[in-house]
């Protein structure tokens, strides 16, 4: 089989060119429309799976006290506020409940304060993004409870928002808080291609990545598309034994939503599932003397882990982090996992995690995704083969 990928580069710099990725927007379908486009250059046929999806369209959404105002984006499983908003006394988080709490979170998710906070009796949260020192900034958290949102209110603000912020809660001051936002019935879609194998009696092997976030997201999504894309040509060229369905998923950012109506839709006897999660192709970065690694987290069911991890050693990858196979794993291989599938799962980390500026060509280490395709062209033609 050949290993070549001379197309990852224009994959890469074809998901940067659209700027905005979230579920439900023009950005959302621009970039169906492309991956149809790339799938077909790629010698397979594409198919947009379309299904009905509620859209938070964002309106005014800001905090504003002692004369200064901050602009933010509220979590999206949490709650609104009508367009007046309201105003009362900024708090810290000691209390049990009233007013408006400020805090802090990270972008990979929320933080164990702003988990409690958001149980208790507060009218509404600020919670100030700690995001990645490489710059400061806006990096939203994902809403893992999109269908089901609770708890009040809560506004994400930058990084540099949050010390004035924390400032006036100290001193008690009011403020006016706003995150109103409109519900609106739309559609959203995954695009998904099927690729027959030579045995119409073999399971299937299912090769999946997600394909939305919060803004351009390159680092975070780029390697797994660009491997997904390098899979179909591959296999256009040369089928395996089995079929091979290819999808990737919206709705990542909101609780996996597209990932759900796609295992909804079909029969869970897959051969085994390849997860190509985020930020496996980030580059690592120098601040102030150190270096922030990238690395690559390994992920697998007990079935396919030692194949897996030899596959990558033998293409010089080496996981900075493994998920022991009894943990439920991160990204959308729970979904698999929670159904009791096989599966292999790369994910990574970045320094620019959620962040604006994850950006084509500054936060993308190229050699390194060439090779992290080549391997896992390697472990699909095996689990095809198989």
């Amino acid at each position: 089989m050949e290993t070549d990928v001379p197309n990852v580069r224009a994959y890469i710099e074809g998901w940067d060119a659209i700027s905005e990725h979230r579920t439900g927007t023009s950005g959302d379908l621009a970039t169906a429309e492309w991956l149809a486009d790339t799938i077909r250059a790629a010698g397979a046929e594409p198919t947009l799976d379309v299904f009905p999806f509620r859209r938070r369209a964002l309106r005014e959404c800001a905090v504003q006290a002692d004369g200064r105002r901050a602009e933010g984006v509220p979590l999206f499983d949490g709650g609104l506020t009508d367009e007046a908003g309201f105003t009362c006394p900024l708090t810290r988080l000691e209390g049990t409940g009233g007013g408006i709490a400020v805090t802090t979170f990270g972008p990979g998710g929320s933080s164990e304060a702003l988990s409690a906070a958001r149980r208790r009796a507060y009218r509404a949260i600020v919670a100030g993004s700690r995001a990645p020192d490489v710059v400061p900034g806006l990096a939203l958290a994902n809403a893992p409870q999109y269908g089901k949102p609770y708890g009040p209110p809560v506004l994400q603000v930058a990084t540099q928002d949050g010390e004035w912020l924390d400032a006036a809660a100290e001193a008690g001051s009011s403020a006016r808080f706003v995150a109103h936002a409109t519900i609106e019935d739309t559609e959203a879609c995954n695009v998904q291609t099927r690729i027959p194998g030579r045995d119409a009696n073999a399971p299937p092997l299912v090769i999946m990545t997600p394909r939305s976030s919060w803004w351009t997201s390159t680092a975070e999504r780029g390697g797994g598309i660009a491997a997904w894309l390098a899979c179909i040509r591959q296999f256009a060229k040369e089928p395996g034994r089995s079929d091979v369905l290819f999808t990737a998923n919206t709705g990542h950012e909101l609780g996996h939503v597209g990932l759900a109506h796609y295992m909804a839709g079909h029969p869970k006897q897959a051969r085994a599932w390849i997860h190509l999660g985020a930020n496996f192709a980030a580059a690592d970065c120098r601040l102030a003397g150190a270096t922030l690694a990238s690395g690559v987290r390994y992920q697998a069911s007990p079935d396919l882990f030692d194949m897996g991890l030899e596959t990558l050693a033998a293409f010089g990858i080496a996981p900075a982090e493994i998920t022991p196979v009894d943990v439920r794993p991160g990204g959308e291989a729970q979904n698999v996992f929670d159904a009791g599938g096989s599966y292999i799962s790369l994910l990574g980390k970045n320094p620019w995690f959620h962040h604006p500026d994850d950006r084509w060509p500054k936060t993308i280490d190229l050699e390194k995704i060439e090779t992290i395709c080549r391997a896992v062209l390697r472990i699909a033609r095996d689990l095809a083969d198989a």
